[in-house]
């Protein structure tokens, strides 16, 4: 087999004559972005007091486009500093095996960790760090935002480093590559299609937790930043379903307008980095992505900062960023394994005796057993929304990625689903749920899949979309019955990408259920037994010692699963269905 990397945008796009009118629309496209950051980021730093800092949101509907460029730009920040997280935690993890025993199982447990759980203990830290100013509450905002983004794309970039093709591999070893020339012309190239789906994805994660990232309740304290979010919370605790609804409507319009402007061409165009010998002949398109590769512009920056890409190989060589160390002889390399070992277990054994000598000093070790049972509770919830968007979306996501037809259509409307914060719905889920008498017990299992089941379709249709043509056209020739072809192609080609899926989206909803077990609507409260409501109620009322409870208690939960089974079913797609 000889896969490759398509380096060329295909049928011809670089052949494509150039046009003053793309020229003229690419500059005013630029010129209107730069302004709208520079008016809208100078909001974030404004004089801010906290022992009289104002909570209430004006729910004036005129406010809103500038609330919502708040948003957005907390939601763009937060998304690059993920990829840079990506990139160096999941290169560190799959090259560096002393590392990876430690930067996996920390992994795991940081996305077992709730939103709320990192803002009760980073709100205070940040606001200190920027004195008067309310750029400390908006760097915790984002790092919140941060936190619902990250771990998925991370999951996703390091599978995409461990699944690498062979042949590239050995290319880069015999070409001697430094560690970065491969970092960014091997890995990032060869994971940049799993990355670029899973980064929207990821997204779409960030609106559905930004209520609370921007209406931060935590500590008997109260913070409210300028953005949809907080307006959205703002005027359901006004009962205010008409604003609710004018908010929803503004944020799908939001939605649409980044499908077409960013995440659509961005899709398009890392179909040129899919690993395979031939090409499907009717691939996706982007209106946006065209205009660009009619213009001038793109290819003056290139020619403009393109050279310092040599200096940049030439400097990390210089600085040892070597593909083949020194060599270490094993029984050092023993030794050192030995003492990296004894240091993680002695500071793991220091600190789980403070947290438990703080919890039994203070909530007692009772609440510990009470927090497990509502844990289980939440568990119940989260397998039964596991199986349902198993049984829903695999076949969906199969079908809409090895269809580029259906792509076109398809995948446009489920970015827009995905990407809807699902959260903005609850207060009129709430309502309804007054109206009527019924029981949030049920409906939170809903409440949570609107944030969850995302996760585990984004990951089918990438996997789908990434099946080589030559196999879908070797099955097509050898006209496999419809149960084969599901048994020997389909099932163990999307495998892989299915369990990332599954990981993150079990993770999710445990952190959904954070906002899904507990729904306001005005001066009512609905809550469902849980542990995501255990968390909730112990966040809003600074209650330090459950908090720390129901964090540790999720946090076993998620990675208990995740070590003895999650974990297991990835080994096997590594082994076994790596394509």
């Amino acid at each position: 087999m000889t896969a490759g990397l398509r380096s060329y945008p295909s049928r011809g796009a670089l052949d494509r004559p150039r046009s003053r009118w793309a020229d003229v629309a690419v500059f005013l496209g630029a010129a209107i972005l730069i302004w709208i950051i520079v008016k809208v980021s100078a909001g974030m730093h404004v004089p801010f007091d906290q022992a009289t800092a104002a909570t209430n949101i004006s729910t004036d509907p005129a406010k809103l486009p500038y609330y919502a460029a708040r948003s957005l730009l907390r939601m763009f920040i937060a998304l690059g500093v993920s990829i840079v997280f990506t990139f160096v935690y999941a290169e560190a993890a799959a090259r560096l095996p002393r590392a990876e025993k430690v930067l996996l199982p920390a992994l795991d447990i940081l996305q077992s960790v709730p939103i709320l759980g990192f803002l009760s203990v980073t709100v205070t830290g940040f606001i200190a760090l920027f004195p008067g100013s309310s750029l400390g509450l908006e760097c915790a905002s984002i790092f919140a935002i941060f936190t619902s983004q990250a771990w998925n794309m991370t999951f996703a970039f390091h599978h995409s480093l461990l699944s690498q093709p062979r042949e590239l591999d050995e290319a880069a070893r015999n070409l001697r590559l430094s560690r970065w020339q491969r970092f960014w012309r091997v890995d990032v190239p060869s994971g940049m299609f799993p990355l670029v789906w899973n980064a929207m994805m990821s997204f779409g994660g960030g609106w559905f937790f930004l209520t609370a990232a921007e209406a931060i309740s935590v500590n008997n304290r109260n913070y409210a930043l300028p953005g949809i979010g907080s307006y959205v919370a703002s005027a359901t605790a006004d009962s205010a379903t008409g604003k609710v609804l004018l908010a929803i409507a503004v944020m799908i319009i939001m939605v649409i307008g980044l499908n077409v402007l960013f995440w659509r061409p961005i899709t398009v165009w890392a179909e040129r980095f899919r690993v395979e010998d031939s090409e499907s002949a009717d691939g996706p398109r982007s209106l946006v992505l065209d205009l660009l590769r009619r213009s001038h512009i793109p290819g003056l920056l290139g020619r403009v900062f393109g050279p310092l890409i040599f200096p940049v190989d030439r400097a990390m060589r210089v600085f040892g960023l070597a593909e083949h160390p020194l060599y270490v002889p094993p029984a050092r390399r023993r030794a050192a394994d030995v003492v990296f070992t004894l240091v993680v277990f002695a500071a793991l054994i220091y600190g789980g005796y403070h947290m438990l000598h703080y919890i039994g000093s203070t909530a007692g070790f009772g609440e510990i057993g009470h927090a497990f049972g509502l844990g289980g509770i939440t568990l119940i919830r989260v397998v039964v929304l596991l199986l349902l968007a198993t049984a829903v979306w695999v076949p969906i996501g199969v079908w809409i990625g090895l269809n580029p037809k259906v792509t076109r259509i398809a995948q446009p409307i489920v970015q827009v689903l995905a990407s809807f914060p699902a959260n903005f719905l609850f207060p009129l889920v709430g309502a309804v749920l007054i109206a009527t008498g019924a029981s949030l017990q049920w409906a939170g299992t809903l409440l949570m899949a609107l944030g969850a089941q995302w996760y585990i379709l984004f990951n089918v249709i990438a996997g789908a979309a990434a099946v080589p043509n030559d196999l879908r056209e070797a099955a097509a020739n050898l006209r496999l019955p419809r149960l084969l072809w599901w048994r020997k192609l389909i099932l163990p080609a999307i495998f892989p990408s299915y369990v990332t899926g599954a990981i993150t989206a079990a993770g999710g909803a445990w952190n959904a259920s954070i906002v899904a077990e507990v729904v306001k609507f005005g001066d009512h409260t609905l809550t469902a037994t849980g542990l995501g409501a255990y968390i909730a109620e112990a966040t809003s009322s600074g209650d330090s010692p459950r908090i720390l409870v129901g964090v540790l208690v999720m946090s076993c939960f998620v990675v208990g699963f995740n070590r003895f089974f999650w974990r297991r079913l990835y080994g096997l797609a590594e082994r076994r269905y790596s394509l």
